[in-house]
């Protein structure tokens, strides 16, 4: 049994995957390697690596300076608790840089492991907050169709996607879901709806509503250009805070640092993990504006802030997050992923004249191409991205896809694209010249 052969056998004996379903598991591919954009597997073959693994090695695979990073600090202190009387100097430069790189109104810092966890963390700090000042009725969480915030029960209750829900009902109560901001296939206007809900559910209840700058998972949906300035608007009429899910937008993603600085919109809770470490550990965290931070400072014992986890500030993978800060701002990694981004989605466009393609749409090095039935009645494709997956994996390329839904909210298969922030000008016109072929064979 060679090398591959045994991993794959050890692999189907004992392991369960995320999203796991026996028959999409068949012939799995093993990797084994990786620099730059690209990924190698167990048989030598490569590919273009064309969502960043999962939106988050954003400085591109290989880097040994990272892998430098958690040795040092591993060699003179691995873990630490980080509790209340204990700190050690990765996590509080840390925290302090990250303060000085995202929105001018926020102030701290609490660390988590992953993307799911500072979103639940970001759910209990909005309650938290709302006790503090006086008002424990509002408890409750607006967010979006479509929306990916992560499967953990409250983040599963507050993701939009019924297919990752259907087997784990019931839900988290208390969540509440409206009509995001899609160009494509707008029926009506999301701000309203986002105010009818408030109303009808009673602003007095309502904690927050969260949102990710970008939908990515949900189908890579960016908004109209007015609706998160009209978003903070009626978040300031009703005294509800806007939590940004910047878990796959923030660390240059969509060529800013955090991306609602392309609205000019600042949030009152970040929840950030992936590009923070680029994924070479694990590491996530929200950031929270002085008004919050003053309410956990200012608490009284009885009141006292009372979340926790044993990762929570982690050293090494702090030191690692420093360092991947430094290969961002010493390489311009944000500025490329603007300049890449745009050569990206105008290749994209030139999809257009393909049937099936119903919509392209990006924001710095994130793009979607959506695909249809009928371009006149926009009827979403369900079944048609997979098939186009396989064929781009034949071609050496490997990405995902929004699986698509009718009913209600309909949403065609959507082919999700975010390579590293390192891609070349060559490698991004070769993605999509695959993903043409790609399409062009399953028609």
């Amino acid at each position: 049994m060679d090398g591959r052969d045994e991993v794959v056998a050890l692999d189907r004996e004992h392991l369960i995957h995320p999203q796991h379903f026996t028959a999409d598991h068949t012939d799995p591919l093993v990797f084994v390697e990786g620099r730059g954009a690209v990924l190698r597997d167990a048989d030598g073959r490569e590919f273009l690596d064309g969502l960043a693994c999962l939106w988050n090695v954003n400085v591109g695979h290989g880097r040994a300076e990272l892998a430098e990073a958690a040795a040092e600090q591993m060699r003179q202190l691995a873990y630490a608790t980080a509790y209340v009387g204990f700190t050690n100097p990765p996590a509080a430069r840390l925290a302090r840089r990250l303060v000085q790189l995202s929105y001018p109104n926020m102030s701290a810092v609490y660390f988590t492991t992953s993307g799911a966890e500072s979103n639940e963390s970001a759910f209990k700090i909005a309650r938290y907050f709302w006790r503090r000042q006086g008002k424990p009725g509002k408890v409750k969480i607006i967010s979006r169709v479509h929306a990916y915030h992560g499967v953990t029960l409250a983040a599963l209750s507050a993701t939009g996607i019924p297919a990752f829900q259907r087997m784990f009902t019931p839900l988290v109560p208390e969540f509440v879901h409206v009509p995001p901001s899609y160009p494509y296939r707008q029926t009506e206007d999301p701000v309203e709806a986002l105010e009818r809900a408030i109303l009808r559910e009673g602003p007095d209840t309502v904690a927050a509503f969260i949102a990710e700058p970008v939908i990515g998972s949900g189908g890579l949906i960016p908004p109209a250009p007015d609706y998160f300035p009209r978003v903070r608007e009626v978040c300031d009429r009703y005294d509800v805070l806007l939590i940004a899910d910047e878990i796959i937008t923030g660390f240059g993603r969509t060529g800013k640092w955090f991306a609602l600085d392309h609205w000019g919109v600042r949030p009152d809770l970040v929840a950030f993990a992936k590009g923070v470490t680029s994924a070479y550990l694990p590491l996530g965290g929200v950031l929270v504006s002085r008004q919050i931070h003053d309410a956990i400072l200012d608490a009284p014992a009885a009141e006292r802030f009372m979340h926790a986890a044993t990762y929570s500030a982690h050293p090494t993978c702090c030191a690692v997050a420093l360092r991947n800060l430094d290969i961002l701002e010493r390489e311009g990694l944000v500025e490329r992923a603007a300049r890449m981004g745009e050569r990206l989605l105008a290749g994209l466009q030139t999809l257009r004249d393909l049937p099936v393609v119903g919509d392209v749409r990006g924001l710095g090095l994130m793009c979607g191409v959506e695909l249809v039935e009928d371009r006149t009645t926009k009827a979403p494709a369900l079944g048609l991205g997979a098939r186009v997956l396989a064929e781009a994996k034949k071609r050496g390329l490997v990405t995902r896809i929004r699986v698509g839904q009718a009913g209600e909210h309909p949403i065609g298969d959507t082919v999700l694209l975010a390579p590293p922030l390192v891609v070349t000008e060559d490698q991004v016109d070769r993605i999509v010249a695959i993903l043409r072929d790609s399409i062009a064979a399953c028609l």
